[in-house]
């Protein structure tokens, strides 16, 4: 009895510990998300021509001397030292980001024998590597719609995966829902997840703007669109898409397609707010809460003409809105404790 309670006490003090620097990452996390969003609609995605430098330097370039010599290296990208430093600070932070979850994957590893979780720490190595590649190409490949997208997803993953980290060291720990809402908790995720993806198809192919009225598309609740342009995956590589290379149709077909996928996306999620409020479960009103202000978000963007304000907040909704699913779906799968039983 005495040494089971030590293996106690020892696997919660390692959890505590390795949970506080969870929650730091994923803070940073969160800040990464919303400064790619803000660098993203700022048009300062290629802001620097290269990568992981910035004209050849570390920094941005700001003497007449520097700024010269970036400009002989890169005469077709002029220095936008506003722009540049956007992309910097971006940069900057998804480094720090990726130091962090390397400490916290060295830290897990090292208290393995306490019963710590360490294959979703180490899964997060490789998904902050991955990351890193796809900011790269990003750049590399002029902001090819294809690698701009997964890149979006791979941030919403990272973060998604830290969230969970979190949960499973015992963050949110009294959070309850009920096994029988695990099928259409996970059919909302999935939906969710699928809405993350074309969002970052609207933005990568600048097709936001491409409706200006709601609840119709100029005029129209079936408007004229090219889905085929749309949604070819197989772009050629070479051009600079900065500000899009489809015509108006192909974007409009994203546009709407976003926009019809976000009304399935509204009516599953306040569904499954309704039964967990049906079993008295905490997490019913964020889920609701979070779902009807990103739908608000949305219908700003589009009747305002984009604001960047809301814009921003929009990519931050989305990602509260993947993180209180993720919550559902993880407590839902858990089998004891109150409110977690089948009746």
């Amino acid at each position: 009895m005495a040494s089971t309670s030590l293996d106690s006490a020892g696997l919660a003090a390692a959890q505590k510990s390795l949970l506080r620097w969870v929650c730091g990452a994923f803070a940073l996390a969160c800040v990464v998300v919303l400064l790619g969003a803000y660098t993203r609609l700022v048009d300062a995605g290629l802001g620097c021509p290269d990568w992981p430098g910035c004209y050849g330097f570390v920094g941005v370039p700001s003497s007449e001397e520097h700024i010269a010599r970036a400009e002989s290296l890169f005469p077709d990208a002029p220095v936008e030292a506003g722009k540049a430093w956007m992309e910097m600070v971006h940069r900057y932070f998804a480094s720090a980001l990726g130091l962090v979850i390397l400490i916290i994957a060295g830290l897990a590893w090292r208290r393995r024998a306490s019963g710590v979780p360490v294959k979703l720490p180490l899964a997060l190595v490789v998904l902050v590597c991955v990351q890193g590649a796809f900011g790269a190409w990003t750049v590399t490949l002029k902001l090819w719609p294809q690698v701009v997208t997964l890149h979006l997803l791979g941030g919403f993953a990272t973060l998604s995966l830290l969230w969970l980290l979190a949960l499973r060291l015992g963050l949110g720990s009294r959070w309850r829902a009920p096994p029988r809402v695990r099928g259409l908790a996970m059919a909302t995720l999935l939906v969710v997840i699928a809405q993350v993806a074309l969002g970052g198809w609207v933005s990568s192919n600048y097709s936001a703007l491409a409706c200006s009225d709601f609840p119709t598309c100029h005029g129209s609740f079936w408007p004229e669109a090219n889905y085929a342009e749309g949604f070819d995956i197989f772009q050629d590589v070479g051009p600079n898409y900065l500000g899009g290379q489809l015509h108006m149709e192909a974007r409009i077909a994203i546009h709407y397609s976003h926009r019809m996928l976000a009304m399935v996306v509204l009516v599953l999620a306040l569904l499954l707010a309704w039964r967990l409020r049906q079993n008295a479960s905490p997490l019913a009103l964020p889920l609701a809460a979070a779902m009807l202000v990103q739908f608000a978000l949305g219908v700003t963007n589009v009747l305002a003409e984009l604001p960047l304000w809301v814009a921003t907040a929009h990519n931050g909704g989305a990602a509260l809105l993947l993180l209180v699913l993720v919550a559902v779906n993880y407590r839902a799968r858990q089998l004891t404790g109150p409110g977690a039983t089948n009746e």
